[in-house]
């Protein structure tokens, strides 16, 4: 493999062993998610080249910055690496222009990423004469992902950048985050063990911290499988991506097509065309034989059960569903299953009562009903 992210690590720490073995690609935003202390952070470290790790590999883009076979170590500032951690650390005793230039002038290589552009992707321009304790939270975590990018990084590189954040601040930002997801033509390593950050930001996920090691793969089937659901805790669900496909403006309604069927949205005010990403959790979905009638759930889809789990709770079962070439997870009690006596190929029909609107504009804003970006009826 001569471009994207190659690595293979081996950490090693006091009760700690975690075996690392990652082929990703060279563009868009790949996650690394799992609970505190599975080794999010220790990797990121390692690619970085802060920490040292016996017999291990990395290379970016066909250049090898780590490997011990050959005794290759790059030091971190040989590294074309760009890295925001939790903590923002600007220079308190220059401006955010002062900030920004410092990231110019440490760039190793020519100037791809044009320092306007930035700014103006990142919404920095009034902000540039204002000192670091001026910012807020937000404010400071923005300038520090321009101060990165304007270091003209082969990799960027995101420790939580939001965990320190409250609630609106993490609005305020993620927007920005998106815009990133979009427009970078670069590769950026994502931590965080929330899962509503990665559903909006991912198009690839590294799974950590499971019992049955390292998983690796395209967001949407990952968070489909089975076999990894204990890794979500209580709140599985799958992402799909939809496409804008006609307005109802008697009814204030959006019709969002995804391959599978399409779901009818409180109106959106996207043009006809545009992508967005939803979340539908599985405890949202519920399932029946026959196609429901005189329902005001407006989001009925037929589908075919393609397997069935056990839950942590012993009355709940996870069920793994098909409606086209869309997975879908519905979350079922055992009784139910029984009743309606469910199998693997049994054609039902979903009804969805709620999902979650994953975009650049809204943020991540959960909705149930008619409610803004929700899905309609419930």
């Amino acid at each position: 493999m001569t471009d994207g992210i190659r690595v293979r690590l081996a950490l090693r720490h006091e009760g700690f062993a975690l075996d690392v073995d990652l082929a990703l690609p060279g563009r868009g935003v790949s996650a690394l998610f799992g609970p505190s202390g599975c080794g999010k952070t220790s990797c990121l470290r390692a690619i970085a080249g802060l920490d040292r790790v016996a017999g291990g590999f990395v290379a970016v883009d066909g250049e090898v910055w780590q490997d011990d076979s050959r005794r290759l170590f790059l030091p971190p500032h040989r590294r074309a690496v760009g890295y925001v951690f939790q903590e923002p650390s600007l220079f308190a005793h220059l401006s955010v222009q002062g900030n920004l230039d410092y990231g110019l002038r440490r760039a190793a290589r020519p100037h791809a990423l044009d320092a306007a552009g930035v700014v103006a992707m990142l919404g920095l321009e009034a902000l540039l004469p204002r000192e670091p304790a001026a910012l807020s939270g937000g404010e400071r975590q923005r300038v520090a992902i321009a101060r990165a990018l304007l270091g003209q990084p082969r990799l960027l590189l995101m420790d939580e950048p939001l965990a320190a954040l409250d609630a609106a601040r993490k609005a305020e930002i993620l927007p920005y985050l998106s815009r990133l997801h979009d427009s970078l033509a670069i590769p950026l390593l994502y931590v965080s063990h929330a899962l509503d950050e990665v559903a909006q930001l991912a198009d690839q996920l590294v799974l950590l911290g499971g019992p049955h090691g390292v998983h690796s793969g395209p967001l949407a089937p990952m968070l489909a499988r089975l076999d990894l659901a204990a890794a979500f805790a209580d709140d599985p669900g799958v992402v799909i991506e939809t496409t804008v496909g006609a307005h109802d403006d008697e009814d204030h309604l959006s019709r969002l097509d995804f391959d599978g069927g399409a779901l009818f949205v409180a109106r959106r005010p996207e043009a006809l065309g545009q992508h967005l990403r939803y979340r539908i959790h599985a405890r949202d979905v519920s399932l029946a034989l026959d196609r429901p009638q005189a329902s005001s759930i407006l989001n009925v889809l037929p589908a075919r059960v393609i397997a069935m789990a056990a839950t942590d709770t012993p009355a709940l079962l996870l069920v793994r569903l098909q409606a086209g070439a869309t997975p879908l997870l519905a979350r079922i009690s055992r009784r139910s299953w029984k009743a309606l006596q469910l199998a693997p190929g049994s054609a039902v029909w979903v009804q969805i009562k709620s999902a979650a609107l994953l975009d650049g504009q809204n943020a991540i804003h959960v909705n149930t009903g008619c409610a803004a970006g929700g899905v309609a009826g419930r």
